[in-house]
This record gives structure tokens, C-alpha cells and sequence, in this order.
């Protein structure tokens, strides 16, 4: 039907790539409202464009996790304008679609349901944004999911072990096996590759047939030392890996010279955060898969508003003016006001012959004022700028450089202003924030009974998903278990039960126990919220978000405001206000105090009084990888392509297929054969192999 040098053939997988579309950031802002909605058409209107067979979304397709319903509106109606239709679908599915689709009452993809006509299949995971809540563990994927208008896969069950089996696609003779991974918590994937809790299926027949296409929503750059997911995790057998939550556009396909696989980062398509990594140029990417070959084209996208960034450093222009200098506050606003100027005229040049790019950008000046000058006011200097860019009211970001901690003698009277001071701070998250507090405080004021890791992801459950009790539940559980554990000891003295406590809190610390501990008391906070009929899943937050302010990484502080809004209006909701006053007759309701009445309710009962319940353990299974050699052919050329469509081929039902693990037991050396040769004279960017050892 189509000649050998034909590039789009029946053969061919053509796949739109994006990931953290974050739609409805900023929905309320009068200037950036419409951004991520603008983008996220572009994005689809591009996959429609170019005849895509599918589109994969590396998760965080919403921002919020209970999106408003003007952002469930607007995603809804873009997805069945673009993506539904009488167009035929090329490819099939061969594995078996109630385990790959295991979130839904219709498991099967949305294309072979008799009551839709889908054009364009849209397979996406979740990320930290949109990620399952509550006891039935759904999200707003699985909302779109019921309604036919994406295929959400990738959801782990099981917080012990996790099987990613993949979805098994066939296209002419090139076979493709997609697997996923929604967002975890870094700590805890991190710990389960480590234990060799993860484990990969592989199709038993024909494995070195298949070009294995992995998609992950973690950490890729170092927080911390299990906050992330290092590349080498990964198994080897892998030829592509799509890696979501990181926003800074790196599409190009980098090769990963251990495991030989590429890894390539799309980035988001809207910038949430005024950083460095947030002003790269933001691409989506086109996938074309043949046989074990394959070619990524970038994308640039066209309704993503400029953003730029510039660091000033007040020491280095000595030669303008020191500390000392009269009116130095005056000629530093003067400085800033000129750099503010030259981005601007730089937006304004790069805009040119680009009409669906917005007007105003995005500007931030990071001005380090360390050695004795003094910050102006930021708020006369952004009223200069209000009509020309999108973000006047933090245009100017002031920091200092961070100082050496001071030597503190006095237990009591620590100054917690001087330990945490005020830095550039990048993906840094509320758990986090716990435990640099707990880090940076004396003996005096250690958590004595709870661990940080506990009590950080307690307060994330609170701010993150409005779970009321997460905070008293938490206490409460590790008090009910302490409890049983001193009975089961017989200590009755108070030194010893200091000590046996402290002994039995530091044993759980970074283990599975503590993990499973964590998730049995906010599974009774959901179960207390579900009880009074407090589902939150089923409540419009739209009119109750206030203004956000942009999110910026480079601030921190002891405890800064959550960057996802969650102001409440005039709207009452019962007895449990957040934030109303109390008089001191009169019980304070449940809300944004609630630590301070768990631990009010703590230290009123006594450690020795009732012992109640049996503790339960978890038994834990674990699996050994093993690897097998295999042969990957990859190009990873950029060439314009011609688009042949091939007949419908008749539908073939789901059928199942065999699986086996892939384990580390036997690490042989694999052979990998690509070309990433930029070459346009030649027809077929699909080249032969040449092959090259692995040293």
C-alpha cells in the first residue's frame, strides 16, 4: 500500500507526548486565567493536526485536586471537540484491559466502547496535583475516565508492592508495550526499588519484539536523599521513559549510558512557579515509533506566555554605588527598573510574527541585597509596570545570601528567625518544611511520641486534601499503640516510659511499619469525614478559592502559606469554621487549629491509662528482578514528515496475555543500536542499527 521510504505507513505509532498541562492554574487571575486553557487546545488541536494515533499525559493534567467546575467544563469540552470523532483507529489492543484499566466499571479503552466514537485515544497517569483521594481512592482522571474521554492507567492498588503490567498495543508489525506509573510520594518508591517491591511485567512471547515505552511522574533531580527517583531504578529492558513533575523542558532525548534507555522531559506547558527552570521554551513532543526504532520531533509551543528571569547582585556594581552611597536605595530601584526594561523590550522582539502568543509576560528580577544595602518598596516600583506585565505585584524578588548558623547555648530561647533563614528554595513541599524544622530545633522541642515523616504527611493531608482530622487521628493512633506497647513491656516508671518511648518511636523510623501506620490513621480520618457526610469530592470550590499569588520557589519560610488556595468564603459549613474565634466559654471549632487541640487533647490522658486494642501488623512479600539481554535500535532524528493514513483494520477483541517478571538477577550486557544523526537528505529516518557494546 505504501513504499519502504514512507515514513507514516502502517507500521508507524505516531504519538503526541505532554505532560503537567496543570489546567486551571490561576483560573481566577484577570490577566492569566485562560493560559492553561489556551495551551491545552494548542496541544490538542495539534494532536488532530498531525493525525496522531494517540496522545500520552505524563499526569498533573489538573492543578488542583478537586478542580472547579468551570476547569472540569473547559477540559471536557476540549477533549470531545478534538477528540472524538469518525476517524479510524490504526492499532489494537492485545493485553488484558481490566488490569490496565482498573479504576472504572468499563474496563476497556474508550475507542472499542459501542457507544463512542473516539478519533484520537487520549492514555494518561496521574500526578501529584490530581492524584486518587478518599476512601474509594478516585480523581479527576477517573471522572473523564467515566465519561469515555481518556484512558487513566497506571494507578497502584497496593502500598506494599506494586505490578506495573503494561498495555500491549499492535500496529502493523510494530509492537508496543506502554507502561505507567501515577505519582507515589518519592520517600516511599524510593524505599520500595531499594526492597525490591517493584516489579515490571514482561509479555513471555517475543520479548526483544517489543519497544517498551515507560511514563513516570516523580522527583528526576535530587531533593534529598530519597526524595527522588534516581534513572538507574529503572530496568534496563527499557527503550524510552516520559518523566512528568519536572517542569523544565529537556524533550531532547538524553540516553542513559548504564541502563541504555532514553529519557526524555517535556516539561509543563504553563509556568506555576517564577524559577529558572520555568523560562525554558516549552515543547511537546511527537513520538514515531517503527519496529524497535524510533524518532521524537519537538514541538514548540505558540500560546505559552513569555517568561523571563534575571539575578542582580547589588555587590557587584561597585562601581555605581556601595552601602555607603548617598540616596544608594534610589539608585538600586534605578538599576532595577532598567534590567525590568530590557526584558521587557526582549519579550517584545521574541513576540513579533508569533499573534497567538499573550501580550503582557512574565517578569522576575532576583536581587541578592547581601552586604548592607537596604530592600525599596516593591509595591510603588510594580505600579510602574501594572499595563505591561502579566505578574506587577512580584516582579522584584529581594534575598540575602544564606548565613552560617550560630552557635546556640541556650535551649530555651532559640530564635527559629536565624536557623530557617529566608532562601531560594525549589520544589520544596510541606513534609519537607516539618522536617527542616525539626532539624533545625534544640532536644527541648523534638517530637517526643510522633515522627516528622508522620506528622509531615498528616499537615499535607490537611492543607493538600482538607482532611480535617488527619492531625488528631495521627496522634491519637500513635498514642493508642504507644499505649499498648508499654503495657506489653510492664514499665511503670516515668523515667522508663521516656525512655521506652523515644526507643520504640526512633525502631519505626524510615520502615515499612511507620509507612503503614501513617496510611491506617488517614484512612480513619476519611473514614471520620465520611461519616458526617463531609465528602469533599462532592463539594464546588470554584467560588471559595481566594486569588493565588504566583508560586515562587524561591521563597521559604517556617511554615509558608500552601500554594494551592483554600481560603473559604462567606459560606458556612455546619459548626467546624476555619479561623472563627472562640470565647473562652465556649469550644473552639475544628478547623485550621486543629494541632493545637490534638495536642491540648494529648497531653490532657495520661500515658499509662487505657490499653485497648491489639496491634496489626502487615505481612510484606518481596520480588527479585532479573535481566535479560535484549537489542534496542533508536534514531533520534528530527525530520518533517508526510502523513499516510492506513485502513481501519477490523477490530479485534482483548484478549490476555502471558506476563513474566523482569528481575535483577542476571545483569548481561545488552548491545544498543541507535543513530542520532540530523541528516535531512535521507528518506527514511528509521536507519538500520549500528551497533555499539555497552563498556
Amino acid at each position: 500500500m505504501s513504499s519502504e521510504k514512507t515514513l507514516d505507513d502502517e507500521d508507524t505509532f505516531k504519538i503526541l507526548i505532554a505532560t503537567d498541562v496543570h489546567l486551571g492554574y490561576l483560573e481566577k487571575d484577570a490577566i492569566r486565567g485562560n493560559d492553561s486553557y489556551n495551551t491545552l487546545d494548542e496541544i490538542l488541536k495539534c494532536a488532530k493536526t498531525n493525525q496522531v494515533d494517540f496522545i500520552l499525559l505524563g499526569g498533573d493534567l489538573f492543578h488542583e485536586n478537586k478542580p472547579s467546575r468551570r476547569c472540569l467544563h473547559n477540559c471536557i469540552t476540549m477533549l470531545r471537540q478534538y477528540c472524538m470523532g469518525d476517524t479510524p483507529i490504526h492499532f489494537n489492543i492485545l493485553s488484558d484491559q481490566t488490569v490496565n484499566f482498573n479504576t472504572t466499571q468499563f474496563p476497556w479503552v474508550n475507542y472499542q466502547d459501542e457507544n463512542l466514537n473516539i478519533a484520537i485515544p487520549v492514555f494518561s497517569i496521574h500526578g501529584n496535583h490530581d492524584d486518587p483521594t478518599g476512601a474509594e481512592g478516585l480523581c479527576a482522571l477517573d471522572l473523564l475516565g467515566a465519561s469515555g474521554l481518556i484512558n487513566h492507567f497506571g494507578h497502584s492498588q497496593s502500598v506494599e508492592r506494586i505490578e506495573i503490567s503494561p498495555i500491549l498495543m499492535q500496529k502493523g508489525n510494530t509492537r508496543l508495550a506502554l507502561y505507567g506509573l501515577g505519582s507515589i510520594p518519592d520517600e516511599r518508591l524510593y524505599r520500595m526499588f531499594v526492597n525490591n517491591q517493584v516489579t515490571m511485567l514482561r509479555p513471555k512471547e517475543d520479548q526483544d519484539e517489543w519497544f517498551n515505552l515507560f511514563t513516570i511522574h516523580q522527583n528526576r533531580s535530587k531533593h534529598g536523599p530519597t526524595n527522588y527517583i534516581p534513572e538507574q531504578f529503572l530496568d534496563e529492558f527499557l527503550d524510552l521513559v516520559v518523566w512528568g513533575h519536572e517542569h523544565e523542558c529537556l524533550i531532547a532525548p538524553s540516553r542513559n549510558e548504564q541502563q541504555l534507555f532514553y529519557v526524555t522531559q517535556p516539561g509543563s506547558s504553563v509556568a506555576t512557579s517564577l524559577s529558572p527552570g520555568e523560562a525554558t521554551k516549552k515543547h511537546i513532543g511527537l513520538l514515531r515509533v517503527k519496529g524497535r526504532k524510533m524518532n521524537l520531533q519537538k514541538i514548540p509551543l505558540k500560546t505559552v506566555r513569555q517568561f523571563f528571569i534575571q539575578d542582580v547582585v547589588l555587590a557587584d556594581y561597585e562601581d555605581l554605588f556601595t552601602p555607603d552611597t548617598p540616596q544608594v536605595t534610589k539608585k538600586v530601584e534605578d538599576l532595577c527598573y532598567a534590567k525590568v526594561v530590557e526584558m521587557l523590550e526582549e519579550a517584545e522582539r521574541e513576540r513579533l510574527g508569533c499573534p497567538l502568543t499573550p501580550e503582557k509576560p512574565l517578569i522576575r528580577l532576583r536581587v541578592d541585597y547581601s552586604g548592607g544595602f537596604e530592600a525599596f518598596n516593591t509595591s510603588r516600583f510594580s505600579q510602574k509596570f501594572v499595563d505591561r506585565v502579566a505578574n506587577p505585584k512580584d516582579i522584584i524578588h529581594f534575598l540575602r545570601r544564606r548565613e552560617q548558623k550560630e552557635d546556640i547555648k541556650d535551649e530555651v530561647n532559640v530564635d527559629y528567625g536565624k536557623l530557617l533563614k529566608t532562601t531560594a528554595v525549589e520544589g520544596l513541599r510541606v513534609e519537607d518544611l516539618v522536617k527542616q524544622y525539626f532539624e533545625a530545633t534544640e532536644q527541648t522541642v523534638q517530637l517526643s511520641l510522633l515522627t516528622e515523616q508522620g506528622m509531615g504527611k498528616a499537615i499535607q493531608e490537611f492543607v493538600d486534601k482538607d482532611e480535617k482530622d488527619a492531625i488528631q487521628e495521627l496522634i491519637t493512633y500513635q498514642l493508642e499503640k504507644t499505649q499498648r506497647h508499654l503495657q506489653a513491656r510492664g514499665v511503670i516508671t516515668e523515667q522508663d516510659i521516656d525512655a521506652e518511648i523515644r526507643r520504640f518511636r526512633d525502631s519505626k523510623k524510615n520502615t515499612t511499619e511507620e509507612e503503614n501506620e501513617i496510611k491506617e490513621a488517614m484512612s480513619r480520618a476519611k473514614a471520620h469525614r465520611l461519616e458526617r457526610g463531609d465528602d469533599p469530592l462532592h463539594s464546588d470550590i470554584s467560588s471559595e478559592f481566594a486569588d493565588v499569588a504566583m508560586d515562587s520557589e524561591e521563597e521559604s519560610a517556617l511554615f509558608p502559606p500552601p500554594t494551592r488556595g483554600r481560603g473559604r468564603g462567606g459560606r458556612g459549613r455546619g459548626g467546624r469554621g476555619r479561623g472563627r474565634g472562640a470565647t473562652g466559654s465556649e469550644p473552639k471549632p475544628a478547623g485550621r487549629g486543629r494541632a493545637q487541640k490534638s495536642s491540648a487533647t494529648t497531653q490532657s490522658r495520661s500515658i499509662m491509662q487505657a490499653f485497648q486494642a491489639p496491634s496489626q501488623k502487615s505481612s510484606r512479600t518481596r520480588a527479585t528482578p532479573s535481566y535479560t539481554a535484549d537489542e534496542v535500535a533508536i534514531d533520534d532524528s528530527d525530520e518533517d514528515i508526510s502523513v499516510m493514513k492506513a485502513a481501519r483494520p477490523p477490530p479485534r477483541p482483548a484478549s490476555s496475555s502471558s506476563f513474566t517478571k523482569y528481575s535483577s538477577q542476571s545483569q548481561s550486557s545488552r548491545g544498543v543500536a541507535f543513530d542520532d544523526s540530523d541528516d535531512d537528505d535521507e528518506d527514511n529516518p528509521f536507519k538500520g542499527p549500528s551497533h555499539r557494546s555497552r563498556r
